[in-house]
């Protein structure tokens, strides 16, 4: 295969921290639900012939007021009131497994350890609620190489799926282990460091697949690369029996905001203009298209359509089922 180089533009990022914005459980809104500790979760599906599952990770708070770009204070202010939220908002971290035949497939993993106890963490747990354990996956789909989407690979330095290749997009790899291009780029060294320390283990291993371009990379798994959050940023598109699902990754993570504004961006894109576009895009093919996408920052499950909308888009989450349905039915 020849590599070809991918060019993207970075932006410099300022902010005081990386990963998602914490706050403390007395700066909740006193208008929000309280939230409590729901543990192990998972919910399956049928796409085709394949039997898909969201595994929660967990939660986390996120002050969009820090994070978000492009936008007013006010405005965001004024999206979320129309969306029953306020700010900091709970926002859904999740991987999703794939049933294809021999091989038991995890998109993401989630943060791991990343954001400390309480937060995350979860995936292995949600992983065992639906009746499978970290040597039973042989593949695992990162859509990119920050922390809440690759953390989950290692536990206290020590790889946790023994027995699974991890496929990645080759221009995450090649800037996020590099240390040099944290100081070029002006992007938080952290994010290269807790790559370096997360996917170092499986490239010694010869655990790590990487791809460059549009490719098949299982039996009706295609990946695509879509940069600009990240260099590598990947979508992954199953295709069932003439069904698809495509698990978009970062596309978006402030649903409230950036459905009404797709140009809205957030302080962990590398590239700030392409991710835009990239979201804008996308929207507008899945919109038009009718494609059923996972994306794992939307409340969980985190499957449905997105739709055109007077502003912007709506999120049509899937409709909740929980029986087995025959296919004479």
């Amino acid at each position: 295969m020849i590599i070809r180089p991918l060019m993207f533009s970075t932006v410099l990022l300022s902010f005081s921290t990386v990963g998602f914005v914490f706050a403390s459980e007395q700066s909740m809104p006193e208008a929000s639900p309280g939230i409590t500790q729901q543990g192990a979760d998972a919910y399956a599906f049928k796409i085709g012939d394949v039997r898909v599952t969201a595994l929660s990770d967990g939660t986390v708070p996120q002050d969009l007021h820090k994070i978000l770009q492009g936008i007013t204070t006010e405005k965001i202010d004024e999206q979320l009131t129309h969306a029953y939220q306020s700010n900091p908002v709970e926002t859904s971290v999740s991987g999703f497994l794939l049933e294809t035949g021999d091989s038991l497939v995890l998109v993401d993993t989630g943060a791991g350890n990343m954001f400390g106890p309480g937060f995350g963490g979860k995936l292995l747990d949600s992983l065992d609620a639906a009746g499978f354990k970290a040597e039973d996956v042989t593949d695992v789909l990162i859509t990119h190489a920050h922390s809440d989407h690759i953390g989950g690979l290692n536990r206290d330095d020590q790889i946790v799926f023994d027995n699974a290749t991890v496929h990645v997009g080759k221009p995450d790899v090649d800037f996020f282990l590099d240390r040099e291009n944290a100081a070029k780029s002006g992007y938080e060294k952290l994010f290269f460091d807790q790559a370096i320390q997360v996917l170092t283990p499986y490239i010694d291993a010869g655990k790590i697949d990487v791809f460059d371009e549009t490719t098949e990379i299982l039996p009706g798994v295609t990946a695509s690369l879509h940069p600009g959050h990240t260099p590598g940023s990947a979508f992954y598109t199953l295709e069932s029996q003439g069904q698809t699902l495509t698990f978009g990754g970062d596309i978006i993570h402030a649903q409230a905001v950036q459905f009404h504004d797709p140009s809205v961006t957030i302080v962990y894109d590398v590239d700030s203009k392409m991710a835009s576009k990239v979201r804008s895009k996308a929207f507008s093919g899945f919109a038009n298209d009718r494609d059923l996408v996972a994306l794992p920052h939307m409340p969980f499950p985190g499957v449905g359509h997105i739709r055109e909308a007077q502003n912007g888009y709506d999120w049509v989450p899937v409709n909740y089922g929980n029986r087995e349905v025959k296919e004479t039915e």
